[in-house]
């Protein structure tokens, strides 16, 4: 039997404590050297889905499934309830071009020819709208990217490609007024379906009409992939499977159209996308075919960046709650839109 002093526990502890203690302060220097905090984005994403109201997905995927079957009473309620702007920060202003066409700018660079960023928001096809893409498109402005936020058709009562013809009038309208926008350059994107359709807008367009093309968690295949991230995330994490079935059946029974499912097209297609920022969310249920999308895109030889956010889930950027996803989203998207077009970052 071998009998232990109390200085030796006494060290054991001690070393303990040492070894913890650099831990954290190489956990905190890996922070502040990759400019975001992984500890808040996967504690605020815990906090978001904690207050998230009981059956939300469930309500959701019935008022879709009632819509389909030709009564829409409850997704209009639905959508009512995405419809909320957000506060505009000092200095930015928003200018109803059309009724579907609202373009964000900042007085600051109002004397300045500035990149322009087309933004379609997510909602898979169904819901959302302007307003609730509005805090993104604000941000973006705040530092120095003009944004012009588009409000196609939505599904079921209008399904592909009728809202993906919304966004591709939008871009050709947004190309014949850039002199009067005073804009320099012009960007496509989008969140979850609203970066399928930036994808596909993309991909409808001629090589060099965008200098970028930025993504937040985009649905790449229409269709249940039954990935790893699928299965581990599709209950309970900001978008179930049930509920994204149900989005995918509303938009479209095409799924393996390219135009539908980017990650359908051959590489002869995909290679006339201009450089391409996908940031995923980690516990996503379409997080597996956004790195599969991306890695893709970096075989084919297109300038690609991937950015897998730690701990976060569905919906920041569209739906408050987890602020330090959101604000590493509109850092990395405006550095990255600038770089592209040629610009210095404001």
């Amino acid at each position: 039997m071998i009998l232990y002093s109390p200085m030796h526990f006494i060290s054991n502890i001690n070393r303990f404590i040492i070894t913890a203690f650099i831990i954290f302060n190489s956990f905190s220097a890996y922070s502040a050297n990759t400019g975001h905090d992984e500890y808040s984005e996967r504690n605020e994403a815990d906090s978001f889905i904690a207050r998230m109201p009981e059956k939300l997905q469930e309500r959701q995927t019935e008022a879709i499934r009632k819509a389909m079957s030709g009564n829409n009473d409850l997704l209009l309620n639905v959508r009512n309830a995405r419809n909320t702007a957000a506060k505009l920060p000092n200095g930015v202003y928003r200018t109803d071009i059309s009724k579907s066409l609202t373009l964000f700018r900042s007085k600051r660079y109002d004397n300045d020819a500035i990149p322009l960023l087309v933004y379609f928001h997510g909602g898979g096809w169904v819901i959302g709208s302007i307003n609730s893409c509005s805090r993104y498109c604000a941000a973006m402005a705040e530092r120095g990217i003009a944004v012009l936020a588009v409000d196609y058709r939505l599904a079921p009562e209008h399904p592909f490609p009728e809202g993906l013809k919304d966004c591709i009038d939008a871009v050709k309208f947004a190309c014949k007024n850039m002199e009067e926008w005073k804009c320099s350059s012009i960007s496509v994107g989008g969140d979850s379906s609203g970066g399928n359709l930036a994808i596909a807008t993309a991909l409808s367009f001629p090589e060099n009409t965008f200098s970028s093309l930025i993504t937040f968690y985009p649905v790449t295949k229409a269709y249940a992939d039954n990935s790893e991230s699928w299965k581990l995330f599709g209950k309970g994490f900001g978008l179930d499977s049930e509920l994204m079935n149900a989005f995918n059946e509303a938009y479209t029974t095409k799924s393996h159209n390219p135009l539908v499912s980017p990650a359908e097209a051959d590489d002869h297609a995909l290679a006339k996308l201009p450089p391409t920022l996908l940031v995923a969310a980690e516990r996503d249920i379409l997080r597996c075919q956004g790195a599969e999308f991306a890695e893709r895109l970096k075989n084919i030889g297109i300038e690609q960046k991937y950015i897998l956010i730690p701990g976060s889930v569905h919906l920041f950027i569209t739906v408050d709650g987890q602020p330090t996803a959101f604000k590493h989203s509109v850092n990395e998207s405006s550095e990255f839109i600038f770089r592209h077009s040629g610009q210095a970052t404001q």
